[in-house]
């Protein structure tokens, strides 16, 4: 089973993507551009993008590794179920599903946003698969850190009206998370083509209510045994290419990673937005796609 492209965003998203069902029933649309391949790229979205975040990155790729770019449950062109466990805990099993049933035998990781609790949470339960790392404007520990913009979408009741009803949180990143260019029309477009209803807004909401800020939150347990399992990688090569005028991941956050992977290769694009990739195309994927490309 394979998932129809419309024509108009083929242009600038040139996949056929797969379909892998989740182990809770749930239908994850996927990127996969050489299935001989036992080696991957493995690029891990956030909320409220979805695989066509990497697409430039991708053709960049191709022609010399696989990559799999998988949309999370709720997000991209997956299945959107309204009642579907929408926790840190389930998309990171949902992903050692998918890895699972690839048969891989390496795996390099680049993830942006929420992918980086995702990806390395997958990566600290299988380690010995992980090769090469590339983090992008992203977490993977707890942080206090949350901004006004954004708390004001997980709160109870207006957060939902927001979120939900008003797509007061995919709509306002086209914007605001750029800051050297503006996105194109088509682009917005794209962006915001898998999150045109209240319906189909439940997991960029959930996404939010995740966030957690305190350890009684159901995710705080999930989050800090992915923070304590970045110790584990800093004897693997990693890259971090960073927008400095993020107004959610800032400066804070790659300090942090300075930290956990002290070993990186950083590079910080003092004028890039959060949407670091398309903000600085020019140098961004050039810079990822060199350091991953094998040789």
């Amino acid at each position: 089973m394979r998932v129809e492209i419309p024509t108009w965003l083929a242009r600038d998203y040139p996949f056929v993507p797969e379909i892998f069902v989740t182990p809770q029933g749930a239908r994850i649309s996927f990127v996969d551009t050489d299935p001989r391949d036992d080696e991957i790229v493995l690029l891990l979205h956030g909320n409220p993008t979805w695989s066509y975040y990497f697409r430039h990155l991708i053709q960049a790729l191709a022609p010399h590794m696989r990559c799999i770019a998988p949309d999370h449950i709720g997000m991209g062109l997956s299945e959107k179920p309204a009642d579907y466990d929408y926790t840190l805990a389930r998309r990171i099993a949902d992903l050692e599903a998918l890895v699972a049933t690839l048969g891989v035998k390496r795996v390099h990781l680049v993830v942006h946003d929420w992918g980086g609790a995702i990806g390395f949470g997958f990566a600290a339960k299988h380690p010995e698969l992980i090769g090469k790392l590339v983090v992008l404007n992203t977490g993977a520990f707890a942080s206090s850190r949350l901004p006004a913009r954004i708390a004001l979408c997980k709160a109870p009741v207006i957060g939902p009206i927001l979120v939900r009803g008003f797509n007061g949180f995919a709509w306002p990143a086209t914007w605001m998370a750029m800051h050297r260019r503006t996105l194109s029309t088509e682009e917005k477009r794209a962006y915001l083509l898998p999150y045109d209803s209240w319906a189909h807004r439940v997991a960029v909401n959930a996404f939010v209510r995740d966030i957690p800020m305190r350890p009684s939150h159901p995710t705080w347990s999930t989050l800090a045994a992915v923070e304590q399992g970045l110790v584990q990688f800093r004897d693997r090569p990693a890259l971090i290419a960073w927008g400095g005028c993020d107004f959610c991941f800032d400066d804070h956050f790659l300090a942090r990673w300075r930290e956990f992977l002290p070993q990186a290769s950083v590079h910080r694009f003092a004028d890039a937005g959060h949407y670091v990739l398309d903000d600085a195309r020019e140098e961004v994927v050039p810079l990822v796609a060199s350091f991953l490309s094998p040789g």
